[in-house]
């Protein structure tokens, strides 16, 4: 798709609006000035955006084609703002293709943060209302998000300003699944990687323990994800486990979660070592439970092994554990959909998570256009999703954390869904961020919440296990603007 600017520098909105209604033609954006414009495509799409002084006012004009038909839509406004040129960009593609996204306007990941905003400053139900009519969210989404603000309100209350949440990354997997696009490595070819690769992550534990502590921060949530965690041998997991608790205070630490989502990765010494270290919640993610589907997107395991997993898991002793699920996977249906959540139900969690397929231009099913049958067809993966909210709902879970992603299936979302008393409070603070997390290891990303006001700052540590490697003095270094930025944060109160 190919957009074009003039008079106005709304670049970021404007191209996410265009993936929404063609997610599958990559955005090509142009200034109307630029001396080396090209010519659309022959049937490209193409959304011409023009901002121009109009008497005492501005004119906001779009012209739209979808490669076949042409629209053009004008609106005055007394001033130059994005919203008037988002909104008139909206309504012009949403009329051109007929597509009512359910989200409306918003492309942005966290639309429970946007509707607490809103909710905090006008109260519930006017906030409510502003949220729908300003943003054209559906009265489904709508709902879905203000049950989520609903669900998020005794873990966000709780925080104190010296929490946080420690999120620790092991970017290896058994190997890679065809829809991923997580900075992982398989362990075929970064087996050798690992051990240098805990040497240093240990390092970089105990700097951010000692840093922290000096501030007076201590976790309230620790969070071990991936990529697999439990790729790692049980030692590995038992000295992992132990490094943590040795240098961090955790007199307040509400929980201790690792990510044991590939069941081919687990076995009774490795859940062993995870409950003799007092983690308290883990994840067992089938994705599906269609051995079919799970061949097509590369699994190599089946459904009696997540089956076993979940047996295993309660054996030990675990009671919560949460299990993801997808919409949209190649080859899967509706019915196959349903049947999944029913056998995933029978085996008690008390926690689902149900995703959208998002595609990623690093993944391997975007080179397969098979792989993309059900996600190019939104109305089915609608379905699929709101069979999943009524089933869950009629189940006792209620949704606490919600996030979106660029190109998912019916451009819908991500939703966590928990039993009564155990969300997982990890996830709300990172995915509504309301509360900091310090994350350790490579591709994590440190997001600094002032406590005093909406402020957030994030550091970046490298995202290749390679590249961590190599690069470790520089991680070691940015650790230490933890106590820059909070101190920053500490000089506004006085």
């Amino acid at each position: 798709m190919l957009l074009i600017m003039s008079g106005h520098n709304y670049r970021f909105e404007c191209e996410n609006l265009c993936r929404v209604f063609f997610p599958y033609s990559p955005v090509r954006v142009e200034s109307a000035d630029s001396q080396d414009r090209t010519a659309p495509e022959p049937g490209e799409p193409r959304a011409d955006t023009l901002l121009e002084k109009a008497g005492d006012g501005w004119l906001y004009t779009i012209r739209a084609s979808d490669g076949q038909r042409e629209l053009s839509r004008s609106v005055r406004a007394p001033e130059t703002d994005e919203y008037p040129m988002t909104r008139l960009l909206f309504d012009t593609l949403s009329e051109l293709t007929g597509v009512k996204p359910a989200w409306g306007m918003l492309t942005g990941v966290h639309p429970v943060k946007l509707l607490r905003q809103h909710v905090e400053r006008l109260g519930l139900e006017a906030g409510m209302a502003e949220f729908r009519e300003k943003w054209l969210v559906s009265e489904g989404r709508a709902q879905l998000a203000g049950r989520v603000l609903k669900a998020q309100k005794p873990a966000v209350e709780e925080l104190r300003p010296d929490d946080y949440s420690l999120y620790v990354g092991i970017p290896f997997c058994p190997t890679r699944c065809a829809y991923c696009s997580f900075i992982s490595q398989d362990m075929a070819h970064a087996k050798k990687l690992v051990e240098p690769y805990l040497e240093l992550l240990y390092l970089e534990l105990e700097r951010t323990a000692r840093i922290a502590g000096e501030l007076g921060l201590g976790p309230i949530s620790v969070y071990i994800g991936g990529g697999t965690p439990t790729t790692l041998s049980a030692q590995q997991l038992r000295d992992l486990c132990a490094k943590i608790r040795g240098v961090f205070p955790m007199d307040r630490c509400r929980e201790f979660t690792v990510e044991a989502g590939r069941p081919d990765t687990l076995s009774l010494e490795k859940l062993m070592a995870l409950k003799e270290a007092n983690v308290d919640r883990i994840s067992i993610n089938p994705q599906t439970m269609s051995d079919r589907v799970l061949q097509n997107i590369g699994r190599r395991h089946t459904a009696r092994d997540v089956i076993d997993g979940f047996e295993l898991a309660r054996k030990v002793g675990f009671r919560d554990i949460n299990a993801d699920l997808i919409v949209g996977l190649p080859g899967d249906s509706p019915e196959g959909f349903a049947d999944t959540i029913r056998r995933v139900l029978e085996l008690s969690p008390t926690n689902v998570t149900v995703h959208s397929l998002a595609i990623k231009r690093s993944a391997d099913i975007v080179m397969n256009e098979d792989g993309l049958s059900l996600h190019k067809h939104p109305e089915t993966a609608a379905h699929m999703m709101d069979h999943a909210i009524k089933t869950l709902t009629e189940a006792g879970f209620e949704p606490y954390y919600l996030y979106r992603q660029t190109r998912m299936a019916g451009n819908l979302e991500n939703t966590g869904w928990a039993l009564p008393g155990s969300v997982c409070r990890y996830n709300i603070y990172t995915m509504d961020e309301s509360g900091t997390v310090i994350a350790c290891g490579a591709g994590g990303v440190t997001k600094l919440k002032d406590p005093y006001s909406p402020d957030l700052k994030r550091i970046f540590n490298f995202k290749y296990p390679f590249e961590y490697i190599s690069r470790h003095g520089e991680i070691l270094e940015r650790k230490e603007g933890i106590r820059e930025i909070y101190e920053q944060f500490r000089q506004r109160l006085y």
